[in-house]
């Protein structure tokens, strides 16, 4: 079995009972078919169009009991000073959170369409998002919904699921967000890596995003592209050990103080979650403001490999 998966397969084992208890950040489908529908359990549908879903394709077909929430457009991220993307109001996703049928003893499980890493990372966005607000009874559904779909033999269920309204109580843990302060000091900090998740033509300059204003990236940062944490940039996540020569490779020492940037702090949760969760580095952060809000300011340094005309 995938090392990844071991922890998976003992709360399947413990059952219920376990629920309440910290989960395990990855499940697989043997997990997501014994449990989807376990009181104490909320399977999330995020499928929204970064991966081509939509809440009419969670009508058509989803992994039953699961309950539908669009990434892009129901609350989880927000405009903040010009800069989208951006963590909504605790009080706001609290309230969000409540209408999935979500409480504080909820096992949340998340899922993405499965295409890609760039869609994986909604998952791991929200991810981040949960246990930012103090819930560490989540996880993904690793390979996402085309994983699950792939064999046949699997239920699917059509028609929309509405539980019944919740009350979700935050318990904030701020240490989890970098500041653009954050960023900047960490620069001049031999003890802190940043690590820039965008496509390596992004971070030397080759293009930027739309909303950037200036090309490059934050001096001292290591390039670790989003696309290198998945298999073959797909739904699924590499092994520990494959992701432990990655990071090697990018000149990342896993056991180092990181802070993981992108552009709007999507890509970015791909990092934090392989660095916090899956290879164990509490001293991970996520900086959700990114390149956006970094280059907005113009006192702020970049360095640019290449520069065209």
């Amino acid at each position: 079995m995938n090392h990844l998966l071991k922890s998976a397969a003992v709360v399947a084992a413990m059952g219920c009972g376990s629920l309440s208890m910290a989960a395990e950040p990855l499940v697989d489908i043997d997990w997501i078919k014994a449990h989807s529908c376990d009181e104490g359990v909320r399977v999330l549908d995020i499928r929204n169009p970064i991966d081509g879903g939509s809440r009419t394709m969670y009508l058509q077909g989803h992994i039953p009991c699961a309950v539908y929430t669009d990434y892009l457009a129901g609350g989880w991220r927000t405009m903040v000073d010009g800069v989208p993307g951006q963590l909504s109001k605790p009080e706001d996703l609290a309230a969000m959170i409540g209408t999935l049928g979500i409480d504080n003893d909820t096992h949340v499980v998340i899922y993405h369409h499965g295409k890609s890493a760039v869609d994986m990372g909604s998952s791991t966005r929200m991810y981040w998002t949960f246990k930012f607000l103090g819930h560490d009874n989540v996880s993904i559904l690793n390979g996402g919904y085309l994983a699950y779909a792939s064999d046949t033999a699997n239920t699917i269920e059509k028609g929309n699921n509405k539980p019944e309204a919740r009350t979700f109580t935050p318990n904030l843990r701020t240490e989890l967000r970098a500041t653009k302060e954050d960023v900047k000091m960490a620069i001049d900090n031999e003890g802190t890596t940043l690590v820039d998740m965008r496509p390596n033509h992004q971070f030397v300059g080759i293009n930027r995003h739309p909303k950037s204003t200036r090309s490059g990236t934050i001096p001292t940062a290591r390039s670790l592209p989003e696309s290198w944490l998945t298999v073959n940039g797909g739904g699924a996540f590499r092994t520990v050990a494959e992701l432990r020569q990655l990071y090697a490779l990018a000149e990342v020492d896993p056991e180092s103080t990181q802070i993981a940037f992108c552009n709007t702090g999507h890509w970015a949760s791909l990092g934090w979650f392989v660095s916090s969760e899956l290879l164990g580095n509490a001293n991970t952060t996520l900086y959700d403001g990114s390149m956006v809000e970094w280059t907005a300011d113009e006192s702020m340094p970049m360095v640019q490999t290449i520069s065209l005309q």
